[in-house]
């Protein structure tokens, strides 16, 4: 009797499914993270951006020193840690970097609106805690990968 065979999985396809994952979830991220920072830094300018929240921030007791260091730290993080990701460089440095600023993003919008809509912090805050957890193995496809040999 002729026996009924699965068809066969092509395991060279699915091997890439876990690479594709880590390459989507990592350009995606930098990518917005680096807008961000692109519009903070170049389009307005760090100094606006401090100056948009230092006088909300001093009502609440924020020496403007902290704000304007807020602000530039949040911009270039944004805008570095955004384009390192897209290219694969120092991934986890950029990652840590960009946690720290979404820990300061919080802060900052917890002290002006307590009860703030966390739709634009949660995705990306997802998205790092992701890349994190993810084997290195499934980041093949990045500059840190062929560079150090991860």
């Amino acid at each position: 009797m002729h026996q009924i065979t699965q068809p066969k999985k092509l395991d060279c396809i699915d091997q890439y499914h876990y690479l594709a994952a880590g390459l989507i979830a990592r350009l995606f991220l930098g990518t917005l993270f680096f807008l961000q920072g692109y519009d903070a830094v170049i389009k307005v300018g760090v100094r606006n951006v401090a100056g948009a929240f230092k006088d909300e921030f001093a009502k609440h007791g924020i020496p403007q020193y902290i704000t304007v260091a807020a602000a530039w730290f949040t911009s270039y993080s944004e805008l570095i840690g955004g384009a390192l990701l897209i290219f694969g460089m120092f991934e986890y440095i950029s990652l840590y970097l960009l946690g720290l600023n979404l820990i300061v993003a919080a802060i900052g919008f917890g002290i002006n609106t307590p009860m703030w809509d966390t739709r634009h912090v949660l995705p990306r805050l997802l998205l790092i805690l992701f890349l994190l957890i993810i084997p290195q193995s499934w980041n093949a496809l990045s500059l840190d990968y062929y560079f150090f040999k991860l």
